[in-house]
């Protein structure tokens, strides 16, 4: 039976008794006060009551969202990669600066949904949907532990992004890449006015499809030149591009861990590369430092990302290829030619490494398109020097 009881300020509170706490062996009570009314205080004890004698009763934490959500993050970053932790923990940044303070069982499902659409106005809508993954995994987690009662998260709905008809239209194509004469003439420039490694690092990139980290994470057990491929099961992961600062983490997906076939010209210039290589060792002695990198800088460690799209920059300039085209791009160019070649649909998901189909079938298909408005305006003006 509840203990009804007024308060010296005025208010009414309740006691309920919950049997014993097994570890202390003493008998666990329940209090709370600030109740208007009398009638109030009792009827929200018999809520209590019976929660209680059902065994579904749960006394919900005091912790913060801050606090709670720090301690989520260490428990996530035990079986996950260190690239997703930096994202999630950016992305859980976007509740800790409003609700930092706030307690964790207090973060209603009115409250979440006015943070998601606040959201909504600032970034894109994939990204609100990443933000909204991560706190969603937050609150899970506080339910699993018996921290609180309710998911504020479940069921929480996304601001649908009406799309005008002048974004579409004034809209620019998000995948970049090289034509293919377009890849020729920068190749040729690489090997002219390239630095050290340029032009190895950029035909590999455009030859392979290969990602950045790829690439960048490549040893020479790796390379097998009788069979002439190249064997990915690693990135680079250096997201501050400090020298020492990396890390080898596993690929992006399972699909990622491939062995890529490469031409008779990349395997000679990998070749020349190694004996280079060798003569450079040499001469740094105990410098430099030997962890087999194929794209090693001069004292051993792997090429900075940065330092390979400073050097694209000013290469592109000197090309007079004036479009934004990053280390990515020779991804999506590699893509354009292996679908000019005729090569399959799965041929290509698994020299690129997708484990989802559909993420070639959405890259085929933009790249076909592509191609067929080239095609209509190489036959338009074809017309028009006719006529």
């Amino acid at each position: 039976m509840a203990y009804i009881h007024k308060r010296s300020n005025g208010k009414w509170a309740y006691t309920v008794s919950c049997g014993i706490e097994p570890l202390t062996k003493k008998p666990k009570q329940i209090t709370k006060s600030s109740f208007a009314t009398k009638k109030e205080a009792t009827s929200a004890a018999r809520k209590v009551e019976a929660e209680v004698e059902n065994g579904t009763f749960l006394k919900e934490t005091k912790m913060t969202f801050e606090s709670f959500a720090k301690d989520w993050i260490k428990v996530y970053a035990q079986n996950t990669k260190i690239s997703s932790v930096r994202a999630r923990s950016k992305e859980m940044k976007h509740f800790i600066s409003v609700w930092g303070p706030y307690p964790l069982k207090k973060v209603s499902k009115q409250i979440y949904q006015k943070r998601i659409m606040e959201l909504s106005e600032k970034y894109s809508r994939n990204y609100v949907s990443g933000i909204h993954a991560c706190c969603r995994m937050i609150f899970n987690h506080a339910v699993e532990l018996g921290l609180i009662k309710i998911n504020p998260t479940e069921n929480t709905h996304l601001p649908k992004y009406q799309v005008k008809v002048e974004e579409i239209e004034s809209k620019k194509e998000k995948i970049k890449f090289l034509e293919k004469e377009e890849l020729a003439q920068f190749l040729r420039i690489t090997d002219s006015n390239g630095l050290d490694m340029d032009s190895l690092i950029f035909t590999t990139l455009a030859y392979t499809g290969l990602r950045i980290g790829e690439l960048l994470a490549l040893k020479w057990t790796d390379f097998d030149e009788e069979k002439g491929s190249l064997r990915v099961t690693k990135t680079l992961y250096n997201p501050n591009n400090n020298i020492k600062g990396y890390e080898l983490l596993t690929p992006k997906t399972s699909g990622s861990i491939r062995t890529i076939r490469i031409d008779e010209r990349l395997v000679k210039m990998l070749k020349r590369h190694a004996i280079k290589q060798k003569e450079i060792k040499f001469q740094k002695g105990p410098l430099y430092v030997d962890n087999q990198f194929i794209f090693a800088r001069d004292d051993g460690h792997p090429q900075l990302r940065k330092v390979i799209e400073t050097r694209l920059k000013r290469l592109l300039k000197k090309a007079d290829i004036d479009k934004n085209i990053t280390p990515h791009s020779f991804r999506h160019t590699h893509t354009s030619l292996l679908i000019e070649a005729g090569v399959g649909v799965k041929e290509m998901q698994q020299r690129l490494g997708h484990t989802d189909i559909n993420t070639t079938m959405n890259i085929y298909a933009h790249m076909t398109a592509n191609m067929e408005e080239k095609a209509s305006h190489q036959f338009s003006k074809l017309m028009k020097d006719l006529l």
